[in-house]
């Protein structure tokens, strides 16, 4: 995946469990453990300010980019025809 969520780096240095977290954003702490180990899909806005919030952050400090290797199906290069577009 090419997103990383890291709540375990925020809450390492908030000096709080996941439990509390996932009582104080309002969702069970499974649906956080899915969050939290990379395993969801999607998330809401509504939960990422809510985490932001709790925590006491930026939506930077939990979500990283990280490109897939060269094996992986992403790249970071760009179609030539869109970087011409969009590098003005």
């Amino acid at each position: 995946m090419s997103i990383r969520v890291d709540i375990d780096v925020m809450l390492a240095r908030r000096k709080m469990a996941v439990g509390e977290l996932a009582e104080r954003i309002g969702i069970t702490p499974a649906n956080l453990a899915v969050l939290k180990n990379g395993r969801a899909k999607a998330v809401r806005f509504s939960t990422l300010e809510s985490l932001c919030e709790v925590l006491k952050c930026q939506p930077g400090d939990l979500l990283v980019y990280e490109p897939d290797d060269e094996d992986g199906k992403a790249s970071l290069e760009l179609d030539p025809a869109v970087s011409r577009t969009t590098n003005r």
